[in-house]
């Protein structure tokens, strides 16, 4: 164990503090401090609440995670901090900590993709990623087919959403029902009540002419939002059960079906599901059913790894270490929208060794 990396990661793209210490591929620490609560009064994020939220719990939920791993922090053998995509003003808060607690400490600094994150916190589930990875990522923000040959340089976006994804949906349809934010937790709640095929919501983009991976929701949300308003106008009860059953029974339909379809084309066996809208579950169950059937194996991590946290920050940042990638320049700056072909952001090495030395010399001497 003593020869794998100790790394910490910062996560901040959005409405969650996270930071996360993992060695090798073995989670030690996941401290979250979330903001949620500050947002749920606006039905949605709000980038300048989070970005306070962030710079209030940042040191506190960093003394936290180092506490839990039993670690000091002058043990680690690098930091990792999400450098996009997400929230500018969040992701400044995240990658200002990390440049300051490298520099102090004298530690390689990782700014890494917020999606391969994601990808790579299945390593410390069900240990390494196959290569290549087939990867379904479904949060508030994005819905991507992804297929990844190495998770730290080669990442290949096949199909994205190109509207609403799909956790942004959920929360559009929740406020519909007045069901409160988030909307994917609750709307699964009512769901298991319900009938998934009491409605006949529609499949976005899957005709025969449509693009095979990419996804759209916005039609399902306008689609499920007339249904409510028709019912409401008519003076009738809305099942929301129903209404919620049915609703996410198409989003999950999409995903599925597209994922499952892209592991067969591209001749992959497996399918990795992550981000926050994967702990949903008829989405797992849905997907777990396919997978069997097309003789796919799937990879899901637990529901607390797949919303926004620093251990998968952090276990990618141990890869980052572990393959020698280089690491990034003090200049590195948030990118609220890095591309997930960029899983890292690389520096000059001989550069950030040289300011290494300095903050040795300047703060430990």
């Amino acid at each position: 164990m003593a020869d794998e990396p100790l790394v910490l990661g910062i996560e901040t793209s959005c409405d969650e503090t996270g930071v996360g210490i993992v060695r090798g591929t073995t989670l030690l620490a996941d401290a979250v401090a979330s903001s949620v609560d500050e947002h749920a009064r606006f039905g949605g994020v709000v980038p300048e609440v989070a970005s306070r939220a962030h710079l209030e719990a940042m040191v506190p939920t960093i003394e936290r995670a180092l506490k839990d791993a039993g670690v000091s922090a002058r043990d680690l053998d690098g930091i990792a901090v999400t450098a996009g995509p997400g929230l500018a003003g969040a992701l400044l808060v995240g990658v200002s900590a990390a440049k300051a607690y490298a520099y102090a400490l004298g530690k390689p600094l990782y700014g890494v993709n917020h999606l391969a994150s994601h990808i790579c916190v299945d390593q410390l589930e069900h240990g390494p990623l196959p290569e290549p990875t087939m990867a379904l990522l479904v949060s508030g923000g994005h819905s991507s087919l992804l297929l990844s040959a190495d998770i730290t340089s080669d990442v290949r976006p096949l199909g994205a959403t190109i509207d609403d994804a799909a956790g942004e949906a959920f929360d559009k349809i929740a406020r519909v029902l007045n069901l409160g934010f988030p909307g994917g937790p609750v709307i699964d709640r009512y769901a298991r009540e319900g009938d998934p095929e009491a409605i006949a919501f529609p499949r976005g983009l899957t005709g025969p002419r449509d693009p095979a991976y990419d996804f759209s929701f916005s039609g399902l949300k306008t689609a499920v939002a007339r249904w409510i308003e028709a019912k409401r106008a008519a003076g009738e009860e809305v099942p929301v059960r129903d209404v919620s059953a049915s609703f996410q029974e198409a989003v999950v339909d999409v995903l599925t079906r597209k994922a499952v379809r892209a592991c067969k084309d591209e001749g992959v066996d497996h399918l990795m599901i992550g981000g926050g809208v994967a702990a949903n579950s008829r989405l797992r169950a849905l997907a777990q059913e396919r997978c069997e059937a097309a003789g796919i194996r799937l990879r899901v991590p637990r529901p607390k790894l797949c919303t926004d946290n620093g251990a998968m920050v952090a276990a990618l940042g141990a890869e980052m270490v572990a393959r020698n990638r280089a690491a990034s320049d003090w200049d590195l700056s948030a990118d609220s929208s890095l591309p997930v072909t960029d899983p890292h952001v690389p520096g000059a090495a001989h550069s950030h060794d040289h300011v290494h030395e300095t903050a040795r010399e300047n703060l430990y001497s």
